[in-house]
C-alpha cells in the first residue's frame, strides 16, 4: 500500500510545490519540451536537396544552361572517369552529370560516388576561380551530398569542403556564392557539432557580409535559412558570442515583407529563446518582443507558428521577461490563436497561456481581465488532447499561484467541471496535475470557510465518484493523491446536509480582506 513518502515524492514532482520562482519556470520548461522540439511541419526542412524545382529560374543553373539539360546523360562509370580525368572539359562534363544525378529525389548514387573518391575532386574544383562552371557544378553536387544523412555530411566536411565553401561566399558570381550559402546551411543543419565547427571557422561574419539592400530576395531567403540553422540545436546551445553576432541581422530580417524570410528569421529567434533565462534575456534585450507578438497574428501559418513558438519560449522565462510579452499585447492575440482551426496552433497558444499563468497573481489577473478564462475552459472541454493537457497545466498554475478571488473566478468559469470530466483520461501525468488543481481549490475554499460547499459542488459534478475510483488506479501516485483528497475532505463531511443551491450559488466565496498569492 502506498506510503506518505510516496505522496511526498509525488508532491515534489509538481511545479508549484515547495519551489522558488526560478525553479518554477524551469520545471514548466522541461514539461513542455515536446512542444518546443516539435517537427517544423509548415517550414523548410533543416537540410535541402537542390532540385530543378528549387531554383528561381533556369538561368540560375549555370551560364548557358537551360532546364532542358537536366536529364543525366552519363553512366556512373563515365562520371567517375570524367571527374578523375585531367581534362577541364571532361571534368566539367563529369561534374555536371554527377550534379544532375544528385538532383534527383530518389535512388541517389551517393555511396558509389563517395567510394570512388570523387568528393576530394569536387572540393578541389571549388577553388578554381577561373573555371566558374566547374566550380558551380561541383558545389551543387557537394550541396546535395551534404543534404543526406549525417554520414554523408561528414564525408563532405572531412574532405575539406567547409573552408572552401566559406571562401566561395565572397565570389563575385551570385549563383556560386548562393550555392555556398546553401551548402553551409546543410552542414549546419546536421547538428551542433558541425554548426560549431562552422562558427569556429568564422562563417557568421562571412554570411552576414552578404546582407545588403541590393541582395536579391531569393539569395536573402537562402541566407536567412542558413542563419536559422546556425541557431539550431541545444546540446550545446550556440555560443553566446555567435548569438550576439547574428541577432542584429535577424532583427532586420524580421521586418522584411517576404514571408519565407520572416518565417526563417522567426524560427531562428525561437531557437535562440529556447533556453535558460540568460539566453532569453539576450533575445528580449534586442526589443524584438513587440514584433514577435505582431507576427503571431500573421495571415501565413509559416510565420505565425514560429512567432508563437518564440513567444511561448520567452514567457517560460522570468516574471519580468513574461511581463514584457504581456505588455506587448500578447493577451489580446491569444484568444484568436486559441480558437485557430489548426489544433497545433491552439496547443501552442494554450502552452504560452499556461506559462503566463505560472507567474505572479498580477499576471494571472491580467489574463482574467482579458477574458481568457472562458476560452481556456472551452479548450478543456473541446480541444484535442494535447491542447487539453496544456489547458490543465494552465488551470493548475492559476490555482497554485492565484489569489482566492482568482481561484473563485476560475471555478465560476466552469474550469472545475471541465477538469473533473478529464479525470477519466489514461494519461497519468494529466490526472496527477488535475488532482493537484482540485487540492489547491480546496485550500482556497478552506481560506473562505466554504469547504462544505465545495464538497457538495464536487459531488454534484461527479467528481467524488471519479476520485473514489482513482483509489483503484494502478499508479501509486494517482492512488495516493486521490486517497488524500477523500481522506481530508470527504471522510467526515455529511454532504447531504449542506444547504446550498449549486446552480445559483456554485462555490461563491466572500471577498477576502487581503489578496493572497499561494505559497510555492
Amino acid at each position: 500500500m502506498p506510503t506518505e513518502n510516496v505522496a511526498a515524492q509525488r508532491l515534489s514532482k509538481f511545479k508549484n510545490k515547495g519551489k522558488d520562482y526560478a525553479k518554477l519556470r524551469d520545471k514548466r520548461i522541461s514539461e513542455c519540451v515536446e512542444l518546443r522540439k516539435a517537427q517544423r511541419n509548415e517550414s523548410v526542412l533543416k537540410r535541402r536537396n537542390l532540385t530543378l524545382s528549387s531554383l528561381p529560374d533556369p538561368d540560375f543553373i549555370s551560364p548557358g544552361r537551360t532546364s532542358r539539360e537536366m536529364a543525366p546523360s552519363l553512366s556512373i562509370e563515365d562520371i567517375i572517369k570524367d571527374v578523375k580525368s585531367d581534362s577541364r572539359v571532361s571534368q566539367t562534363r563529369g561534374c555536371q552529370a554527377a550534379r544532375k544525378l544528385l538532383s534527383q529525389e530518389c535512388n541517389l548514387p551517393l555511396k558509389e560516388l563517395i567510394d570512388a573518391g570523387l568528393l576530394s575532386r569536387f572540393v578541389s574544383f571549388l577553388c578554381m576561380d577561373d573555371e566558374p562552371t566547374l566550380q558551380f557544378e561541383s558545389a551543387w553536387a557537394l550541396t546535395n551530398i551534404a543534404s543526406g544523412t549525417s554520414w554523408y555530411t561528414r564525408q563532405v566536411v572531412e574532405n575539406g569542403a567547409v573552408p572552401a565553401f566559406i571562401s566561395l561566399l565572397s565570389s563575385p558570381l551570385l549563383h556560386i556564392s548562393e550555392q555556398a550559402v546553401w551548402a553551409l546551411g546543410n552542414i549546419a543543419g546536421d547538428g551542433a557539432a558541425y554548426r560549431d565547427i562552422l562558427i569556429e571557422c568564422n562563417v557568421i561574419p562571412a554570411l552576414l557580409s552578404r546582407i545588403s539592400p541590393d541582395t536579391p530576395v531569393g539569395y536573402l531567403r537562402n541566407l536567412t535559412w542558413t542563419l536559422s540553422n546556425m541557431c539550431r540545436n541545444k546540446n550545446p546551445c550556440p555560443p553566446l558570442s555567435a548569438v550576439q553576432q547574428i541577432l542584429p541581422s535577424l532583427i532586420q530580417l524580421l521586418h522584411l515583407g517576404e514571408k519565407d524570410i520572416v518565417s526563417d528569421a522567426c524560427w531562428a529567434i525561437s531557437y535562440l529563446s529556447d533556453g535558460d533565462n540568460d539566453r532569453i534575456e539576450v533575445v528580449v534585450k534586442t526589443g524584438i518582443v513587440p514584433r514577435l507578438v505582431e507576427l503571431t497574428g500573421h495571415n501565413q501559418l509559416s510565420v505565425m507558428t514560429p512567432a508563437l513558438r518564440a513567444i511561448g519560449n520567452i514567457v517560460s522565462g522570468s516574471d519580468i521577461q513574461t511581463q514584457m510579452v504581456v505588455d506587448a499585447g500578447v493577451l489580446k492575440t491569444l484568444p484568436e490563436l486559441m480558437r485557430h482551426p489548426k489544433p497545433s496552433v491552439q496547443k501552442e497558444a494554450v502552452w504560452a497561456l499556461s506559462n503566463i499563468a505560472a507567474g505572479p497573481f498580477k499576471q494571472i489577473q491580467q489574463l482574467i481581465d482579458c477574458g481568457l478564462l472562458p476560452i481556456l475552459v472551452d479548450k478543456l472541454q473541446h480541444g484535442d488532447f494535447k491542447t487539453q493537457r496544456e489547458a490543465v497545466w494552465a488551470v493548475t498554475n492559476i490555482t497554485s499561484g492565484g489569489t482566492v478571488e482568482q481561484v473563485v473566478a476560475l471555478v465560476q468559469s466552469g474550469a472545475l467541471e471541465a477538469i473533473i470530466n478529464l479525470l477519466q483520461v489514461k494519461d497519468v501525468k494529466v490526472i496527477l496535475v488535475i488532482l493537484d488543481a482540485i487540492s489547491n481549490i480546496f485550500k482556497a475554499a478552506e481560506k473562505m470557510c466554504e469547504t462544505e460547499k465545495l464538497c457538495l459542488l464536487v459531488e454534484e459534478l461527479g467528481g467524488l465518484d471519479r476520485i473514489e475510483m482513482l483509489q483503484n488506479h494502478d499508479n501509486e501516485m494517482v492512488y495516493q493523491a486521490a486517497h488524500n483528497l477523500i481522506e481530508k475532505y470527504f471522510s467526515d463531511v455529511e454532504i447531504e446536509e449542506v444547504e446550498v443551491n449549486t446552480k445559483e450559488d456554485a462555490f461563491v466565496f466572500d471577498t477576502p480582506d487581503v489578496k493572497r498569492a499561494f505559497e510555492f
